[in-house]
């Protein structure tokens, strides 16, 4: 049976790469629990985050089982495979690619040897000194000979299991408190050896990391909703600089850096899902209140708001609460198009854009619309969207966004476009909106945005609208998703492995704004970005020109 792979084979312009989001990274600790099923259910509340790839560890005490393969979470794993991966711990990920091509050998999670038994590791964020952690492996052992990286891996993922695998401390916890301060950049990772579950979080926090508390156990997982869908109950955060351990004598905690935090506040506006909560505040209701806010920076008389699926849902019913506009949805998205074995007639491929969106003629014909979307980043979405409804009859149509200009790079684990191919940059706000064919536009401000979070500026990540980048970048040839791939031994394995691998515990030897161009610098593995299953489906005549 050909198993799926997961990739979008219907795109209408290979060449226009829609933004990515980070993963998701989940682990548990349960005896007498089916692990690797809640493992399961835990990597499908957080599909969102990454639908390249799916993969899961186990531990029974003796051995690590490892099973993943391309495609979603549902694609990859059934009863039978679930079966297979006994244990009383386990640790998932969902990957989008940044660092590295998007193949199986740079799936997650991965397998390592270290001087007393075996390590497995998940990773979310970007790191950005993944170039120094490479030179460091390399002066230190040569390019291996085993291994995750030895097999072709080129993330930095793997870069991390491998000075994992070098290290010459008595444990795994020891070796991991003695290398994570030397990580840069963003990450939360879970991981494990035959014995324990660790989790460990970056010290400025941009990527959320919970723990959850289950009856026979414990969870950790990058969202919140993920706790509940396995019926884990929410604990705690876990801190920037926190690096955790769990194992039959309960949970300890240690700090591997001086925490100074600075959450992704795009995790508010569009990355996390609707039903997490981050730092004590519910996104939906952050959503709600941007939207509140931006009825009040940009009112404008008309007879309907409506969202943009799925995202701009939350914001256009807190416009509409805000405004007094009836609330309506203008568009039905069909959610079943998005990934295909099947290739399109050049016929379907002229439909564009209406394979996943279709507007309701009845609802929209002759009314003024209020088009409430999170984010523009290229525009080529929304001015599909604007023709579209034009065509079904809309009178005016007015376009409000619940963040600001996206005007740069994320190096932290947004697969954002270059600077150079951002709408924002090179228009005013009125020129977008004239570019996207729109009555008129509107953002709302950085303080409005902010507000609505309830989280103390100090304390948030704002690099995408701000350029004001919390972590120090490398230069630019230190950064880019394929950094490694130049670097590949003419030994590595050329051939794919088998989808599961195993591993005893028994050892085993192992011989400035410069850097904003490049583009999206990224170094681990991510999910999808504002609008990245309706990108690949704008039709060449919604393909403007970003200058002026």
């Amino acid at each position: 049976m050909v198993r799926p792979d997961g990739k979008l084979t219907h795109d209408i312009d290979p060449g226009e790469r829609a933004p990515q989001d980070e993963c998701g990274v989940f682990g548990v600790w349960a005896p007498g629990e089916d692990v690797a099923t809640l493992t399961y259910f835990g990597l499908y509340a957080l599909q969102h985050r990454g639908q390249e790839s799916a993969g899961i560890a186990t531990s029974n005490g003796e051995r690590i089982s490892v099973y993943k393969d391309m495609g979603l979470v549902s694609q990859v794993f059934d009863e039978t495979i679930l079966g297979t991966l006994g244990g009383h711990m386990a640790i998932g990920h969902c990957r989008y690619a940044t660092t590295g091509a998007t193949t199986w050998s740079n799936a997650q999670p991965t397998l390592g040897s270290t001087p007393h038994g075996t390590v497995s590791l998940a990773h979310n964020g970007n790191l950005t000194n993944s170039a120094d952690l490479y030179d460091r492996l390399i002066d230190k052992s040569g390019f291996p000979s085993a291994g995750e990286v030895a097999q072709g891996n080129t993330t930095d993922t793997a870069l991390v299991t491998a000075l994992l695998a070098e290290h010459p401390h008595d444990s795994l916890e020891e070796a991991a408190m003695d290398l994570l301060p030397t990580l840069q950049g963003a990450f939360c990772l879970t991981l494990i050896d035959e014995n324990t579950l660790y989790a460990a979080r970056d010290a400025y926090g941009v990527r959320p990391l919970v723990l959850g508390r289950l009856d026979r156990g414990w969870v950790v997982a990058s969202e919140s909703a993920a706790l509940d869908i396995v019926g884990a109950t929410y604990v705690r955060d876990v801190e920037p600089g926190e690096f955790i351990a769990i194992d039959e004598d309960g949970v300890r905690s240690r700090c591997f850096a001086e925490p100074t935090p600075a959450g992704c506040v795009f995790e508010h506006v569009y990355l996390s899902r609707p039903d997490a909560v981050i730092n004590g505040r519910a996104v939906y209701e952050s959503r709600v209140e941007m939207g509140r806010q931006l009825a009040r920076e940009h009112a404008v008389d008309a007879d309907l708001v409506m969202p943009t699926p799925e995202s701009g849902v939350p914001a256009a019913i807190g416009y509409a609460e805000e405004s007094g506009i009836p609330y309506g949805n203008g568009l039905v998205k069909n959610s079943y198009v998005g990934r295909t074995f099947i290739q399109p007639t050049q016929t379907m491929r002229q439909m564009g854009i209406k394979l996943k969106l279709n507007p309701l003629r009845t609802v929209v014909e002759g009314k003024r619309l209020v088009v409430v979307d999170d984010s523009i980043v290229r525009g080529n979405t929304q001015r599909a969207l604007v023709r579209m409804l034009r065509e079904a009859g809309a009178a005016e149509v007015h376009v409000r966004i619940s963040s600001p200009p996206v005007k740069w790079p994320c190096f932290y684990g947004i697969d954002f476009a270059s600077r150079a191919e951002l709408i924002a940059n090179g228009m005013s706000i009125e020129e977008i909106g004239q570019s996207l064919g729109a009555d008129s536009l509107g953002y709302i401000s950085e303080d409005g945005m902010i507000e609505a979070t309830e989280q103390p500026r100090e304390r948030l990540c704002t690099a995408c609208f701000t350029g004001k980048y919390p972590i120090d970048l490398p230069d630019a040839d230190r950064l880019g998703k394929n950094l490694f791939d130049v670097h590949r031994s003419s030994s590595a394995a050329t051939s794919r492995p088998n989808r599961a691998s195993r591993a005893s515990s028994a050892p085993k030897s192992s011989s400035s704004d410069s850097r904003t161009e490049a583009t999206t610098a990224k170094n681990s593995s991510c999910e999808p970005g504002p609008d990245s299953d309706l990108e690949s489906l704008v039709l060449p005549q919604d393909r403007g020109s970003r200058t002026k």
